[in-house]
């Protein structure tokens, strides 16, 4: 059949060709841009998930800036705290140059002493001056702010090492003490005095603790006075100080408390001792007392093993979690709250809950997730180190050190300094290790992980997105010649009523 006033056949060729040059039109902007997906008629699903993928992307990307922007302040934090624990080491050994007493003149003690004080200046000039980006690292300003609760004052030497506090409130503290520290503990009974058998005996012991043990002899007639005195003359030495205790008995006590502690006694020469004598165990969980069961009598421990007796650990609960317990502190690490507090010696001797006090705010606070919320908020606590605040309630702090204080090195305690720098070191190198806990087990693996979900996270947008080339080439190669073949057709179709003329002659 033939026309010429509708040419379908042109019609046909006509659409076929507007839809192959659309598709050509399509690869070419695949090609160009390097998307598959330009606009949300290329694919309207792909085009949701693909935003929501980028958006991610970039989540990621932060999270992982602000994981690396964490290392470095903790890496200058640490520095700063390096710094100042090979100044203390320093002062250790001034203290102990000093209290070689016949070997240094005062002059040489005075020098000695200036230097401590310079150290002491720059400690405090550290603390105050390490910083980033313009915030102090070590002055408190990253310490986490508490308020005293009801039993605020049993505790000592508190740490709050990091907490997760949900924006615009307080996080309170309880803790719970359910099992008493206590000191290792025995009772020497003697008399009033040591009456031994014979003018010329001896009663020899031996006397042992943590730090070391002493063997001391008493003559006859020798008062528990004088037995008290000679034992806590050396108790720097072993650790064991003694005292009046009930029933006229000698106390013989642990200077802390703990697990680690132990008095242990060893009669070598009882001196044939006449009168009540021998040695008795401290009652369980009844600190100052003892029992008669526990008698051993020195004649027995001449040729026997030595008394010993050991210190517990206090045991207790904060905020509902089992806390480690050691001596007299109490300590806990979870993702909520990390913290370490000893608790005074009366309290840690008492079961019962202390209203402890209130975290308000504080902290070096990192977002190190995609998402803004208190699970991928941590943060860690960098308390003051200047000089004043470096050492223990128990011991002192590092300030009495200074020129004209308790613990000066001209003539203070030396003994209690060198507690004092030792605490003092302990602190800061328990910073030092946490901060560097902090960058390895937090930091570290956040950005590993982090590293990890962008890498999946962007080939999963790549996938959705992205023009793949060989496909869209082989694509553009198919189109193009559908365009040359749909052109021919249209021309063919256009020559075709022409033929009618050939019917009008």
């Amino acid at each position: 059949m033939s026309r010429i006033n509708s040419n379908v056949n042109s019609m046909i060729s006509q659409r076929i060709l507007n839809k192959n040059n659309m598709n050509v039109s399509k690869s070419l902007e695949r090609l160009s841009t390097g998307f598959k997906v330009n606009r949300g008629a290329d694919g309207p699903a792909a085009l949701i998930s693909s935003e929501k993928l980028r958006s991610e992307k970039v989540q990621i990307g932060a999270a992982i800036g602000n994981a690396e922007r964490a290392d470095q302040i903790a890496n200058i934090a640490e520095g700063g705290l390096q710094e100042i624990n090979t100044l203390l080491i320093e002062v250790q050994g001034l203290v102990g140059e000093s209290a070689n007493e016949a070997g240094l003149s005062t002059e040489e003690k005075e020098a000695n002493q200036v230097q401590i004080d310079q150290i002491l200046q720059t400690i405090d000039r550290i603390a105050s001056t390490t910083s980033f980006n313009g915030s102090k690292l070590l002055n408190g300003n990253y310490d986490f702010q508490v308020s005293g609760g009801t039993n605020f004052g049993a505790l000592e030497d508190l740490a709050v090492d990091g907490a997760k506090i949900p924006t615009g409130e307080t996080v309170a503290v309880d803790v719970t003490v359910t099992g008493s520290a206590q000191h290792a503990g025995l009772f020497l009974s003697v008399g009033l005095a040591v009456n031994l058998g014979g003018a010329t005996s001896s009663f020899v012991v031996e006397i042992a603790g943590s730090k070391g043990s002493r063997e001391f002899t008493f003559a006859s007639g020798t008062s528990q006075a004088d037995v008290i005195t000679t034992i806590n003359s050396f108790t720097s030495v072993t650790g064991v100080s003694a005292a009046d205790g009930v029933a006229n008995l000698i106390e013989l006590k642990s200077e802390e408390y703990g697990e680690s502690e132990f008095v242990s006694v060893d009669v070598s020469d009882d001196g044939t001792i006449t009168g009540a004598s021998g040695i008795y165990q401290m009652s369980a969980g009844d600190e100052g007392n003892y029992t008669t069961a526990g008698l051993v009598t020195f004649a027995a421990n001449e040729t026997g093993a030595a008394v010993r007796d050991e210190g517990v650990d206090i045991a207790g609960i904060i905020n509902g979690v089992a806390a480690a317990g050691k001596g007299r502190r109490l300590s806990i690490n979870t993702d909520s709250l990390a913290m370490g507090v000893t608790i005074s010696a009366t309290s840690a001797q008492t079961a019962g809950t202390l209203d402890a006090f209130t975290i308000t705010g504080g902290g070096a606070n990192f977002n190190l997730g995609p998402g803004i919320n208190l699970g991928n908020k941590v943060g860690i606590g960098i308390q003051n180190v200047v000089s004043r605040n470096l050492g223990s309630k128990t011991n002192g702090f590092l300030d009495d050190l200074g020129s004209g204080k308790t613990n000066n090195v001209v003539d203070g305690n030396l003994e209690d300094a060198q507690k004092i720098v030792d605490d003092a070191i302990n602190e800061i190198t328990g910073m030092r290790g946490r901060i560097g806990a902090f960058q390895r087990n937090v930091i570290g693996s956040t950005i590993n992980s982090l590293g990890v979900a962008l890498e999946n996270t962007t080939a999963a947008e790549s996938a959705i997105r992205d023009t793949d080339f060989a496909q869209e080439t082989a694509d553009l190669t198919r189109n193009q010649i559908l365009v040359s073949a749909s052109t021919n057709s249209l021309a063919m179709s256009n020559a075709q009523p022409n033929n009618i003329l050939s019917l009008l002659r």
